[in-house]
């Protein structure tokens, strides 16, 4: 079995949960693991890891379908850093939360060790999230990952004044946007951005994607829930000349005479969770509903 293991950071007290894991793998002569190059230099830092011997990789192409699993440590934002990694591949992720919210890295250190063995016998679930796609002429797709697992986010650059966005949903006008700018989320990014500038929740097996204004000025203005087999196409008007383009982490400036057009990726994003972890607990835990802040 081959592995993959990726982070961005990690604290000292994190460094005992990683050991024991690297003990677990070096101890299980049937899996090879392979380390992002950055992850791997950051772990060799440590003095528990002086003598790391992994093959290191260093660009998606090295990741390939034999790959069984990767394992991310950190937060959300390191499994969004982790997708352009990915890709299409269909490598399933294993978020550890090493973080702070973990809606998407929903495996607590301890529960990680714990089911370890389960997790290497893939006897939890696999779920699958769908993605957004950006299509663009101007954009060099080889220099920049034009998915999205969680949400597009079109917003004004260099600024104080309103951009207006003009939207189209399978060619037909919709609406313009007066606005500081303009969210195009996920099911699963509905909890994110979206979320914060008064969009929906949506559960992840739900096949809608939202658009979610940033800031409206008109107060009719409100969140739509759209199906993901439509195609949006939004035009942006600026008083400057550029404005600027989220992609889950990842944001470029576009002239303001680049039209974008945004509809469901070709392929899913899989995660491995427990089976007894349910969307709705994890509402109930990460944003504590129903709790008495009182108390």
């Amino acid at each position: 079995m081959k592995i993959a293991l990726y982070g961005q950071k990690i604290g000292q007290k994190n460094i005992p949960y990683l050991n024991k894991f690297i003990g677990y793998v070096v101890s299980n002569r049937s899996i090879d693991i392979y380390i992002e190059k950055s992850f791997f230099h950051i772990l060799s830092s440590f003095k528990e890891f002086k003598n790391l011997n992994f093959p290191v990789f260093s660009h998606y192409k090295e990741l390939t379908k034999d790959f069984s699993l990767m394992l991310t440590f950190g937060g959300d934002g390191t499994i969004l850093s982790a997708i352009p990694w990915i890709r299409d591949t269909g490598i399933p992720i294993v978020g550890v939360n090493t973080g702070n919210l973990g809606f998407l890295a929903t495996l607590n250190k301890d529960v990680f060790i714990q089911k370890i063995d389960e997790i290497f016998n893939r006897k939890l679930h696999v779920l699958p999230r769908s993605l957004l796609y950006l299509e663009t002429s101007i954009m060099d797709h080889h220099k920049f990952f034009n998915f999205a697992l969680n949400e597009i986010v079109i917003f004004r650059k260099e600024m104080v004044s309103m951009i207006t966005i003009d939207a189209y949903i399978d060619n037909e006008f919709l609406t313009s946007y007066w606005a500081d700018g303009l969210i195009i989320s996920t099911p699963t990014g509905s909890t994110g951005y979206s979320l914060s500038c008064g969009g929906p929740i949506i559960t992840p097996d739900n096949k809608n994607f939202v658009l979610t204004p940033i800031s409206p000025h008109n107060l009719f203005s409100r969140p739509l829930i759209i199906s993901d087999h439509q195609k949006v196409h939004l035009k942006v008007h600026s008083r400057v000349k550029y404005y600027s383009l989220s992609m889950d982490t990842r944001l470029i400036s576009l002239n303001k005479d680049t039209e974008l057009y945004i509809k469901k990726a070709p392929f899913y994003i899989y995660f491995i969770q427990e089976k007894k972890s349910t969307y709705y607990k994890t509402l109930r835990e990460k944003l504590l509903w129903g709790m008495d802040q009182r108390n």
